[in-house]
């Protein structure tokens, strides 16, 4: 007995040292005097597709190293963020930084991800957040170019590459702190006709087809001349970009196009981060400078034509930056509520799909400046965005054979008419909200899908029964309608609404549907221009020096854009802004 009493003590002593010890490991108390427990510590945060994850290495008194692992996170977006965050962190061995604008959900999950690893690591996190990040005190000077753009989006970027690449200095400037403004959003492709890529898959169109749908889709309310210079060069655009890497070689079918003509990533994954990528790239092997966080205020006018621009740095510091020409790439204005509401009163209250630099600015430099605005009233809203967050989900889907449900679990539109049609047709549903039907055929077709569905934004449904339960409607309902669009795609008719392009039949699960509702997406109006890109003043004259591209300007898209061309425009415009500003200038 008194051997099984000494075994037990000697057992009982060993449990409480190696509890000891194990607390110890884990909750070890910092050193007196000490910071931090050093040690490398791991911790997760929900980002805005998913988590990011950080690894912080500590010794007693210092931030050592930071390493941020994006995961699913847009990297155009979320990499400069995290760039910038771990760089004031290290430097300021704190945490009172601010999130990066542009990319406010992706710099708070990382934010949060490496308090929550110092916190572990034994820190006083209230202490660091303290600790404010001093501002770098950015040199003052004026700066000389032959051209000056405004704006590191699509437009801005294409812009670039085509005037430095004829030998002309540029620089550009952007007041985000990351590239790409609305293009790293682009979720489709790039609408072309008469592609090498369209030839190699057997798909017949014209661009006489492609101009037809796009004059229909607009509206008719297109500049005849625009349309046709865009559709013109849609295929060169396509072959430009995949020059540079870009990889656009799937083709599928958009809303308001008669054929197959979106071009895509080979995998179905959105384009704008991939265009994005690809076009920084090339203006970094060409040299070109772009000057972040930095708010072109005004064009420099001398002797009638445009000669600069007065710009503001983060630090709110003026300089002039003086250039023979001046071209405006900085977007349109759906993130700017109080504009869309001036021009549009119905549109009050509607969540954007924009980024947050998306505000007009450049259209009113360009009126300061006596630009002519064009379709300024024309704004469209996207048919497909989450409740939400404004997330758009890609148009893609209904082209490759999703279709759209209402809460009663019914069919009621063709899914793919043009996008105010179909929002104009959600809008009339109860609550203005409409389910996406996609299952997993597409999902293994489709890496937007895929990717959505990884992020969270759409609910697995094992059986029909379960995507009645999810929407909120009767299975009966759900079945029937199914099974119609089943016979339709079988038929090869869709007698209930009339879609042509009958693809999947949704005949089995496992489904995914995703909750969608309307949201503002493109402004189709802006600067006035003319088919070189000049800038158009009020009188109708071309203003001297004076360029624009992309959203910022009016007249190619009309009163509606196609799902598909926002890219072409960029693209095809952007070019000629670079092109002809620079051939202007002469050697």
């Amino acid at each position: 007995m008194k051997r099984m009493k000494k075994h037990l003590s000697m057992l009982l002593i060993l449990v409480v040292a190696l509890a000891a010890f194990g607390c110890g490991k884990k909750e070890e108390a910092v050193k007196e005097g000490a910071l931090y427990t050093p040690g490398t510590y791991t911790a997760e945060e929900k980002g805005h597709n998913g988590n990011v994850k950080v690894t912080v290495t500590v010794t007693e008194d210092k931030i050592e190293n930071i390493e941020v692992d994006l995961m699913d996170e847009t990297e155009g977006i979320a990499g400069p963020a995290a760039e910038k965050i771990v760089d004031l962190v290290l430097k300021n061995q704190g945490l009172g930084v601010d999130t990066v604008s542009g990319a406010t959900v992706s710099s708070t999950a990382i934010l949060a991800a490496i308090t929550a690893a110092l916190k572990e690591a034994g820190a006083d996190v209230e202490a660091l957040k303290n600790i404010k990040a001093e501002e770098e005190v950015l040199e003052v000077s004026d700066k000389e170019a032959d051209i000056v753009i405004i704006g590191a989006g699509g437009a801005g970027m294409a812009a670039a590459v085509e005037a430095a690449s004829l030998g002309k200095s540029v620089i550009i400037v952007e007041k985000m702190p990351i590239v790409g403004g609305n293009t790293n959003r682009a979720t489709g492709g790039i609408n072309a006709a008469e592609t090498s890529i369209q030839e190699q898959e057997g798909i017949e169109d014209t661009i006489e087809t492609y101009y037809d749908d796009t004059f229909k889709g607009g509206k008719e309310e297109n500049d005849p001349e625009l349309l046709k210079v865009m559709v013109e060069n849609s295929a060169e655009a396509v072959d430009w970009l995949n020059e540079l890497g870009a990889g656009l070689t799937r083709v599928s079918l958009s809303g308001g196009a008669t054929n197959p003509r979106i071009h895509t990533p080979e995998d179905g994954s959105a384009v704008g981060p991939v265009v994005v990528k690809v076009l920084e790239n090339k203006l970094k092997e060409l040299g070109v400078e772009i000057l972040m966080e930095t708010t072109a205020k005004s064009i420099i006018e001398e002797n009638g034509a445009a000669a600069g621009v007065e710009v503001e740095n983060v630090n709110g510091n003026s300089f002039k930056i003086h250039a023979k020409a001046v071209i405006i790439a900085s977007g349109g204005f759906g993130a700017n509520s109080d504009m869309v509401e001036g021009f549009r009163a119905d549109l009050v209250g509607f969540s954007t799909t924009n980024h947050a630099g998306a505000t007009g600015d450049g259209i009113e430099l360009g009126q300061e400046a006596g630009a002519a605005l064009d379709d300024i009233e024309f704004i469209q809203i996207h048919p497909t965005t989450d409740p939400e967050s404004g997330y758009m989900f890609t148009e893609g889907l209904r082209g490759d054979g999703a279709i759209l449900l209402n809460s009663q679990g019914m069919r009621f539109t063709d899914e793919l008419l043009t996008r105010d049609v179909v929002s104009a047709n959600i809008l009339k549903q109860e609550g203005g909200i409409a389910y996406l039907v996609t299952n997993e055929e597409m999902k293994e077709e489709n890496a937007a899908l895929a990717g959505y569905i990884k992020k969270g934004y759409a609910t697995e449904c094992a059986t029909l029964a379960d995507v009645a339960k999810a929407i909120g409607a009767e299975e009966a309902a759900v079945v029937e309608s199914m099974a119609k669009y089943k016979d339709a795609v079988a038929a090869g008719t869709d007698a209930e609404f009339g879609r042509e392009h009958l693809t999947q039949d949704l005949s089995e699960g496992p489904y995914y549907i995703l909750k969608v509702t309307p949201g503002i997406h493109h402004t189709m109006g802006g600067l006035k221009i003319d088919t070189t890109t000049h800038v158009i003043s009020a009188e109708g004259s071309a203003i001297k020096g004076l360029y624009a591209a992309g959203e910022v300007t009016g007249g190619v898209h009309g009163a509606n854009r196609i799902g598909g061309n926002a890219v072409t425009d960029i693209i095809v415009f952007g070019r000629i802004a670079g092109k002809t500003a620079a051939e202007e200038l002469g050697n």
